[in-house]
């Protein structure tokens, strides 16, 4: 069977967004250096295009941590597959996340960075599914760069059983 791609952000709305998203993250941290956390794989494509906008000390890191396998649906258990390879105690932290859907992950991973004694700690995202909150997340999101509605979407770093990530859009995946 085909999957079906329609555009639901183009590519121009997107690179839009993190160029804003990066104006205010600069006012922000003006002052300060900070230390991007990209959640792999998926955030890749946003945390290079963000990186590309700031105007502070930057410095980058990557976990990859997972709660979705090969399906369209959060399983609920939190696996950290790789872990920082620097310590950040002490430093301004931000998490840059491809989307938040359930938040069980991220208020997992939020927990585990917290106990590691940032300065600051804060989180950014590309897209949120606040309709996919599940009761349990604790989770707050300081830059937002589109809410959008329930639907499985693929694209700028996105991926359907690790296809799509390099698609210049966010589409929605309609079988």
């Amino acid at each position: 069977m085909e999957t079906k791609i329609s555009v639901l952000l183009s590519q121009e709305e997107v690179e839009k967004r993190i160029v804003s998203m990066a104006e205010q993250i600069n006012q922000d941290y003006q002052g300060k250096q900070i230390h991007l956390i990209g959640i792999l794989k998926g955030s890749v494509f946003i945390v290079c295009e963000l990186a590309k906008y700031l105007t502070v000390p930057v410095t980058m890191d990557f976990m990859s941590v997972s709660s979705y396998g090969d399906g369209t649906e959060s399983s609920g258990r939190v696996k950290i597959a790789k872990d920082l390879d620097e310590g950040i105690e002490g430093r301004d932290v931000l998490v840059v996340e491809d989307i938040i859907d359930s938040g069980r992950t991220l208020t997992y991973l939020m927990k585990v960075l917290l106990a590691r004694n940032p300065a600051s700690l804060k989180l950014c995202t590309l897209l949120d599914k606040p309709d996919r909150r599940v009761p349990e997340a604790d989770v707050t999101v300081d830059y937002v760069g589109f809410a959008i509605p329930d639907q499985f979407v693929v694209g700028y770093g996105l991926d359907y059983a690790q296809k799509y990530r390099n698609l210049p859009y966010i589409g929605v995946v309609e079988e």
